[in-house]
């Protein structure tokens, strides 16, 4: 069953600050789909207008959940979350007093995944074995590439079908960057996802990213027909390669 988002002519902002204009993009079933530009572009505010945390003032969210359609715009976080539709933060926002797997336990919010907890449990731990071995550890004693592996845990633990991932590679190592890239591939397809990326470092995203999208001062710039596509455009060279 399909689950994708439509997001058409969006405006939104922070008070008379004006973020987004009119920002149209689709995101298909089962698809990676990434979301490029620079800090303070609004790549974390269209993340957070899909998740009701802000409120757009004009344009449409429309998602398809198993074949069934629903309108986001002005629908609560917790009903969005509900639906399926789960935020992988930036900055990772973990409980940090809290263990390993106490976190992950806190992830399994909407009803569908307390009823599969023990599994949902499992299936974290067999992704992320690191964690098994710490799932009596605090999160906030824990290095940043084993706290974001913690972060799309807890993602997991809601049996999300569409996937929201804003910023994964936010202060770790290059190395590191290359691992949360490749978790993230592995999760969509072990799970059927779909998904949406914000991101800065192109040259990880466009690896796992069926398609693309540059957003610039608010506005959709660029959208990519396809993988290569996107490596080849012009504003994408000027952008991330300097060329």
């Amino acid at each position: 069953m399909a689950n994708s988002i439509r997001i058409e002519g969006l405006h939104a902002g922070y008070g008379s600050v004006q973020v987004l204009h009119g920002i149209s993009l689709d995101v298909n079933d089962g698809e990676t789909i990434a979301l490029l530009g620079a800090n303070g572009n609004g790549k974390s505010t269209l993340m957070k207008c899909i998740m009701g945390l802000v409120r757009p003032s004009a344009g449409r969210i429309v998602a398809t959940i198993d074949d069934v359609t629903h309108d986001l715009a002005g629908m609560p976080p917790e009903r969005i979350v509900d639906l399926g539709i789960v935020l992988v933060p930036e900055g990772r926002r973990l409980f940090p007093r809290l263990t390993v797997e106490e976190n992950l336990l806190l992830g399994a919010y909407r009803p569908l995944a307390r009823a599969a907890l023990g599994k949902n449990l499992a299936a974290c731990f067999e992704t992320f074995p690191v964690l098994a071995s710490r799932r009596k550890q605090l999160a906030g004693s824990m290095s940043g590439g084993e706290q974001q592996m913690l972060t799309l845990a807890r993602a997991l633990m809601t049996q999300p079908k569409i996937l929201l991932i804003d910023e994964p590679s936010v202060g770790l190592s290059p190395l590191l960057v290359a691992r949360t890239i490749d978790k993230i591939l592995e999760l969509k397809q072990t799970h059927g996802l779909t998904v949406l990326m914000a991101e800065q470092n192109f040259h990880q995203a466009v690896r796992i990213a069926d398609r693309g999208y540059v957003i610039v001062h608010g506005r959709i710039e660029y959208r990519s027909r396809g993988r290569d596509d996107l490596a080849d455009n012009e504003l994408v060279h000027k952008l991330y390669m300097g060329l």
